[in-house]
C-alpha cells in the first residue's frame, strides 16, 4: 500500500493548481493536498511543501480550460473560494476524471465530485450576491469609501467586477474582517491590502476617520430608513430571510 502524500500549500488558488501539477509531474497516486494553515495529524505519510509556481499554475489552468465551459470554470473557482476543509481534494478529484476524458460530454451530475462543486458553488453564489447587497460604505477623511465585511465564504474576488463598474470614479476599499485582507480601488487598478487597524473584535470604523457630513448622512438614512418602515407590517420571520441577522452589524440602518 503507497503512503499518502500530503501537499502543503499556502492557501491561495495559484498555490492549488501548483499542488495539481506537482501531482501530474510526479505521478503522486495518493495525494492529500491541504493548507499550511491547516494542522496535520496523519501517521504515516509523505509531506511535500509546495510553492507557489505561477508558470505551473497556468499550465494546469489552460488545460481545464479546453476541457471545461466557462460556466464549470466559473464553479471550480467558487468551489475553491468557499474554504470548504478538503475542497481542494474534490477539485483534484474533478480535474482527473476531466482530464482522463478525450472529449467534454457536458455536465455530469451523477458524478459526485461534479454535483458536490456544483452545490457548494451556488452557495457561494448566494453569498456574493448578498455582499454585493449588503455593503455599506462610508466616507473617510482621505476621501476613500470603506466598507467591512465577514462573509462566510471568500467572495471579496467575485464581487470586483460588480464594485468597479459601479462605483468607478470613486476610490473605495471593501475590508473582509474574517480573513484580514481587503480590496482596493484607486481609481484605475484593483489592489490587496492588509489593515492593522481592524480584527474581528474592532470592526468598525472610528467614528474620529470620519467626514462630518458621513455622519450626518448616516443619521439621515437611519431616519429615513426607520420612516418607511410600517410597523403593523412589519413581518420579523420574513425580513431574517431575506436579510440575515449576522450581516446587521454592518449596517448603518441597523446600527445607528
Amino acid at each position: 500500500m503507497n503512503p499518502q502524500t500530503i501537499l502543503i500549500y499556502d492557501g491561495s488558488f495559484d498555490g492549488f493548481l501548483s499542488c495539481v501539477f506537482f501531482v501530474y509531474h510526479h505521478k503522486i497516486t495518493n495525494p492529500i493536498i491541504r493548507k499550511e494553515s491547516e494542522t496535520n495529524n496523519q501517521l504515516f505519510t509523505i509531506t511535500e511543501d509546495i510553492i507557489t509556481d505561477k508558470n505551473n499554475a497556468l499550465r494546469v489552468w489552460k488545460g481545464l480550460l479546453l476541457k471545461t465551459s466557462r460556466h464549470q470554470q466559473q464553479d471550480f473557482f467558487k468551489a475553491f473560494l468557499s474554504e470548504i476543509k478538503g475542497v481542494e481534494n474534490t477539485l483534484l478529484s474533478y480535474i482527473q476524471n476531466i482530464f482522463t476524458k478525450e472529449t467534454s460530454t457536458g455536465i455530469d451530475f451523477s458524478n459526485k465530485d461534479i454535483l458536490k462543486i456544483s452545490q457548494v458553488a451556488k452557495m457561494v453564489g448566494r453569498e456574493k450576491h448578498r455582499m454585493e447587497a449588503f455593503v455599506r460604505f462610508q466616507l473617510t477623511k482621505d476621501a476613500i469609501y470603506t466598507a467591512t465585511v465577514e462573509p462566510d465564504f471568500n467572495v471579496l474576488p467575485l464581487i470586483i467586477p460588480h464594485f468597479k463598474d459601479r462605483y468607478a470614479d470613486q476610490k473605495w476599499i471593501i475590508y473582509d474582517i474574517k480573513r484580514n485582507y481587503g480590496i482596493y480601488y484607486n481609481l484605475k487598478t484593483i489592489e490587496t491590502i492588509a489593515i492593522d487597524s481592524f480584527s474581528k473584535t474592532k470592526f468598525k470604523i472610528s467614528s474620529d476617520l470620519l467626514l462630518p457630513e458621513e455622519k450626518d448622512f448616516q443619521k439621515l438614512w437611519s431616519t429615513y430608513f426607520n420612516s418607511v418602515t410600517i410597523k403593523s407590517r412589519k413581518n420579523n420571520k420574513l425580513h431574517k430571510q431575506h436579510l440575515p441577522k449576522r450581516y446587521w452589524k454592518y449596517l448603518i440602518e441597523k446600527t445607528q
